[in-house]
């Protein structure tokens, strides 16, 4: 099972989990057009797509989705809250209700509740043959279902969205950055090294930080503060930054064991 972003940030969200025969979009919240061209680049079709999981209606999340569903007939699948803003995909759309399972071709999905200002936010656990991915992002703090439904996963796309004094410093008015650090907004570089701390505990082994904020952190940040918790709590893993607006490298999701800092 291979795992690809094809883009990242407040501005739009899509990424690619791929396993054989089975091909599936995290989300649509870029172009049509643009994830044609990346899936192109990277040897598939739009209409070779098994299916789409969508993790809320934020436009970020679904800006592509209309025409997407227009032109192909590939199966969207959301949360019940969810399909309630996605009606131009009636007639591909598979509803479910929040923390059930299914499976998509070979793969086997388990989606989870996030705490987000959406109407029914869910997030994905993808288990294959060979390894498992997992992905939390769009939620102002880490439900314990969440962590439950993601402990051990192998591959792990995580939001550090801010730092928190660069948002609380910043330009945003006030009731921007209420929204951010609330409940129901992202989570912060630290909140996510303390989650990434805990999933590397349990067993994960790749973790890719993803939706950061453009105004309110920085690539360089967000890994160095995720990078240094693990580091103190002695572990090593591979630790990246999805890029903003174009595909990153390959992760292959596979079983592996998790590597721990020598003590001096």
């Amino acid at each position: 099972m291979d795992f690809y972003t094809l883009a990242s940030s407040s501005s739009g969200n899509a990424a690619l989990i791929r396993s054989g025969a089975t091909a599936i979009l995290l989300d649509a919240g870029i172009s049509a057009r643009r994830i044609a061209q990346s899936l192109a680049s990277l040897g598939l079709a739009p209409e070779e797509l098994s299916g789409i999981l969508i993790t809320h209606e934020h436009s970020d999340h679904v800006n592509g989705i209309a025409t997407l569903t227009k032109k192909y007939a590939i199966p969207v699948y959301a949360s019940r809250g969810t399909a309630h803003f996605l009606p131009q995909a009636a007639r591909v759309l598979h509803v479910f209700e929040a923390g059930v399972a299914f499976d998509i071709g070979s793969l086997h999905i388990q989606s989870f509740r996030t705490s987000h200002d959406a109407a029914d936010s869910v997030d994905y656990r993808i288990d294959g043959a060979d390894g498992s991915f997992g992905a939390l992002t769009d939620t102002g703090y880490v439900p314990d279902g969440a962590a439950k439904v993601l402990e051990g996963v192998d591959t792990l796309l995580l939001e550090s969205n801010h730092d928190v004094s660069m948002l609380q410093c910043g330009p945003y008015p006030y009731h921007l950055k209420r929204r951010i650090l609330g409940e129901h907004g992202h989570l912060s570089n630290n909140a996510a090294a303390e989650f990434a701390l805990h999933c590397v505990q349990s067993g994960t082994t790749d973790i890719l930080l993803a939706h950061l904020s453009a105004e309110n952190n920085t690539p360089e940040t967000a890994e160095y503060t995720v990078a240094r918790k693990l580091q103190a709590g002695g572990c090593s893993v591979r630790l990246g930054v999805a890029p903003k607006d174009r595909i990153s490298e390959v992760h292959a999701v596979c079983r592996r064991s998790p590597s721990f800092a020598s003590e001096n």
